[in-house]
């Protein structure tokens, strides 16, 4: 049954790690190989360990334990095979805690009598090896030793293979007893069974488990011989795993490079008609392209593409050129100097052609975004230091406040008056489009009326365009990947990715002709709704798929 449906679990969301998951469940409840009745059964090994310690407590060599409490049957999570037995983990198990050797004994390369000091960073993708004098080593462990995470984010992450000293954020399993082979154990604790001995032990940098937080929890005893062929059966079945997420990962690839070669021949298309061949080519392979997320992402920025590239939808010759609307934004910025409510901005560098990065269509104009805002809002960060928050004190935004869509009512922080007195010039009216200039930079949002009144984050920059109409088209300018490239050219890195304005200010921007915006806003409007449906059906059957697959580990487990 596992074998004939593998196509299913590993096709469905997250699919083969949750392959992986029931291969470790049915493992660890005896469903995996078949008895034989000729095994040693659990009991026996049982019987011998207590034999063993009451011999050592008889000669004075070991203090009588205080007994661990029966388990009853209500306590047992499922029944087992013949020949199982439930057990604390107590009874059979113990582990040992790591050392702590001092920073300044650490070495970047191994030398003459150093160990490696194996720590939790080394069981990511970018291990960071340090070594330590042998001498200075307490704990020690060998590749075949099952090593189990203590602190923070690693409770409970289970690995073995390495060889030299551990550190205090890592245990070492002891089976003192010898009723595990050491293969079976580690995948035990890699299992569902194995990691609800960690639920529920807190995660911060500070805290770990220690032996009564684990050692009355039951765990699932096989007979040894039946572990042996339990751990031959879970590998050949891991190999499986591995050549599905294999084979995954390549069609993953080859997915990309088609949808990458084929959307990339729509946005270098010259002309709408060579546009509308291409596109063609493309709606053939729909079906194909247009089976996961990302590649409706793909399409969906791709059209943003064409929309600022003027070939998404016809011009006109009648529509007012957009020179006309700068003219406008111009002189209305030289009406206000010289009536001295503004000061007289510096000067961008005029565009050359060699900036340019593809021609645009009759009527529309190149020019630097800052040509796009208006003169009395110019781009500006907000507060640079917010301070506590007061009960009645001004809203303050946040990035994780941003949003398009469905920004809250109202943010959630505050900042005292006193704060937002110093910063007027980022103080909110609503309608006002907000970009993430730190950390998550790109990240959009409008403000709605509701925040009138509060002020921004320095983390934010405010974008008010000079002209109504432009609201829109501003707005979806700066979703475009082409707008985010431009302005991700040189984020400078402080202690996070940080864009400065002046960059944002000088940003190569298309600018069409206002009745052409409109026209391109309300296309790029159907599109992505068109988008949204699509994401929503892909969904759709993903959750069939997803309840598929469900419905046949239950049937299998």
């Amino acid at each position: 049954m596992l074998l004939s449906n593998l196509n299913l679990l590993a096709t469905a969301p997250g699919g083969v790690a949750r392959l992986r998951e029931l291969i470790l469940t049915l493992a660890v409840q005896g469903k995996l190989v078949p008895q034989d009745p000729a095994d040693e059964p659990a009991s026996r090994l049982l019987q011998k360990i207590r034999a063993e310690k009451d011999r050592l407590i008889a000669e004075g060599k070991i203090k009588k334990d205080k007994p661990l409490p029966p388990i009853a049957e209500e306590e047992k999570p499922f029944e087992l095979p013949e020949g199982w037995e439930w057990v604390r983990f107590g009874e059979v198990l113990d582990f040992q805690g790591g050392g702590q050797p001092p920073k300044s004994n650490f070495s970047e390369v191994p030398l003459p009598d150093y160990v490696q000091l194996i720590q939790i960073r080394d069981l990511g993708d970018k291990p960071q090896p340090v070594y330590i004098p042998r001498k200075l080593a307490s704990k020690f462990c060998t590749t075949s030793d099952v090593m189990v995470g203590r602190y923070g984010a690693s409770v409970g992450k289970v690995f073995w293979g390495k060889e030299g000293a551990y550190n205090v954020a890592l245990v070492k399993m002891v089976d003192e007893h010898q009723v595990f082979d050491r293969r079976f154990l580690f995948q035990l604790l890699l299992s569902p069974i194995g990691q609800s001995l960690f639920a529920g032990i807190s995660r911060s940098a500070q805290d770990g488990f220690n032996k009564n937080d684990i050692e009355a929890k039951l765990i699932p005893l096989a007979p040894l011989a039946e572990q042996s062929r339990i751990v031959a059966r879970v590998e050949e079945l891991m190999r499986l795993c591995d050549a599905l997420e294999a084979k995954g990962q390549l069609e993953t690839t080859q997915h990309a490079q088609l949808l990458s070669t084929l959307l990339g021949t729509l946005t270098a298309s010259a002309t709408p008609e060579e546009l509308a061949a291409n596109w063609q080519r493309v709606a053939q392979h729909f079906d194909l392209l247009l089976d996961r997320p990302e590649a409706i992402d793909a399409l969906e920025q791709t059209l943003l593409q064409l929309a600022v590239r003027g070939l998404l939808v016809p011009q006109d010759p009648a529509d007012e050129p957009a020179s006309v609307l700068l003219q406008k934004i111009r002189a209305e910025k030289d009406r206000l100097i010289a009536a001295g409510q503004i000061k007289r901005d510096k000067p961008l560098p005029p565009i050359t052609d060699e900036e340019k990065p593809f021609a645009l269509p009759v009527g529309w104009e190149w020019v630097r975004f800052d040509e796009l805002i208006h003169p009395q809002k110019p781009i500006a960060y907000g507060v640079l230091v917010p301070g506590p928050d007061v009960s009645q004190g001004v809203p303050f935004v946040r990035i994780a406040d941003l949003s398009i869509a469905n920004p809250p009512e109202r943010p959630e922080k505050t900042i005292t008056p006193e704060v937002d007195a110093q910063f007027p010039r980022t103080r909110l009216e609503g309608g006002e489009i907000l970009m993430g200039v730190v950390g998550s930079i790109g990240k959009l949002g409008v403000a709605p009326k509701t925040w009138a009144g509060a002020n921004i984050a320095r983390a934010i920059c405010r974008i008010v365009p000079a002209d109504a109409g432009l609201h829109e088209f501003v707005l979806f300018l700066l979703e475009t990947k082409f707008m985010q490239e431009s302005f991700a050219g040189d984020t400078r890195t402080l202690a996070q990715p940080t864009l400065n304005i002046g960059l944002i200010r000088a940003a190569l921007t298309p600018m069409p002709p206002p009745a052409e915006q409109s026209r391109i806003v309300t296309r790029v409007t159907e599109l992505r709704r068109l988008c949204f449906e699509l994401r929503q059906r892909l969904a759709e059957r993903e959750a069939v798929q997803a309840r598929l697959a469900e419905a046949l580990v239950q049937q299998v487990a």
